[in-house]
């Protein structure tokens, strides 16, 4: 038989989670153990060649996503795996996601010199970050502290906030988690876990999506074989309302929904660049209504902004 070809970025943390999959499917089939019969290639994304911006001014969503997607439209590739929270809401036609593993833990940390959380960092610190959602938590909360640039995969971002670039910086817990990094990071640095009241996760953070095409029932078999039920449902929650907002890079929108009981709970918010607008929303739904539970509660609060709050 041919390999099962998986695509992938080349950061660790991608190629940890492609890794992961390939680990899961050899586990669910005997057949795919054998030397050579699941191949993981690397594919260069624009998100990853543009270094000296944030991904807002480089474009938006879609930049870790485009090229993959294209090798698994030619052929080149049977799947592509993602981190889910760099997956626009609209996807190439004939392309789907067909599993979603259990997810992580989705919660942010913040990695200083103090520990802590936000409240504890000294007046006045530079806090490096290249995501407008963080940067806006971050200036809602602490008005004070400064935000500035700050790119590249885990690894560059931890080497550069161990050299004294920043004061502090954050990253998702998931990522730190499947990369094997446990505190401490290093010997001067501290790692506090945010929970999700002072800093609410993005849409879907420590998800890992399999896309594969519509048409290609032979992969679909292999792949629903992975899926979590319950990450389906949080994330379909989740990305509907990032979908009803039209949400892209350039907009501050964070969204998490929390499964208990057959009851869905999604908190979601908005908020300016600066930090100093932003709107909240929170509503609960059975599990069987996660789709409509994210569109309902994106429409109410869009109805809720200011015109032109929703940068296209």
């Amino acid at each position: 038989m041919p390999p099962v070809r998986i695509g992938t970025r080349g950061s660790p943390l991608a190629l940890a989670q492609a890794h992961e999959v390939r680990g899961r499917l050899v586990e669910a089939f005997a057949h795919l153990a054998e030397p050579g019969a699941v191949e993981i290639v690397v594919i260069s994304t624009t998100g990853d060649r543009i270094l000296d911006r944030t991904l807002a001014a480089a474009g938006g969503k879609g930049l870790f996503t485009k090229e993959i997607e294209e090798a698994l439209q030619d052929g080149r590739i049977d799947l592509a795996v993602h981190s889910m929270k760099d997956v626009p809401t609209r996807l190439p036609e004939g392309m789907e996601i067909a599993a979603l593993l259990p997810r992580e833990d989705p919660r942010d940390v913040l990695i200083s010199r103090c520990g802590g959380g936000l409240d504890d960092l000294p007046a006045g610190a530079v806090v490096g970050t290249a995501g407008l959602r963080r940067q806006a938590q971050v200036l809602e909360r602490r008005p004070d502290l400064r935000v500035v640039p700050l790119r590249g995969n885990v690894q560059t971002r931890l080497s550069r906030m161990a050299a004294g670039e920043v004061d502090a910086t954050l990253l998702a817990l998931a990522g730190l988690r499947r990369l094997g990094l446990t505190d401490p990071i290093a010997p001067t640095l501290a790692v506090g876990v945010l929970e999700v009241e002072e800093m609410l996760p993005a849409v879907a953070q420590g998800a890992i999506g399999i896309e594969i095409r519509s048409a290609d029932s032979a992969t679909r078999r292999l792949v629903e074989r992975l899926d979590c039920v319950d990450t389906a449902c949080r994330v379909t929650a989740e990305r509907a309302f990032l979908a009803a907002l039209d949400g892209s890079c350039r907009t501050p929108i964070a969204g998490l929904a929390v499964l208990e009981d057959g009851q869905l709970t999604l908190s979601g918010k908005v908020l300016s660049p600066d930090g100093r607008t932003g709107f909240a929303i929170r509503r609960s739904a059975p599990r069987s209504d996660a789709a409509r539970l994210g569109t309902e509660a994106g429409m109410e609060i869009a109805a809720r902004l200011p015109p032109g709050f929703l940068c296209v």
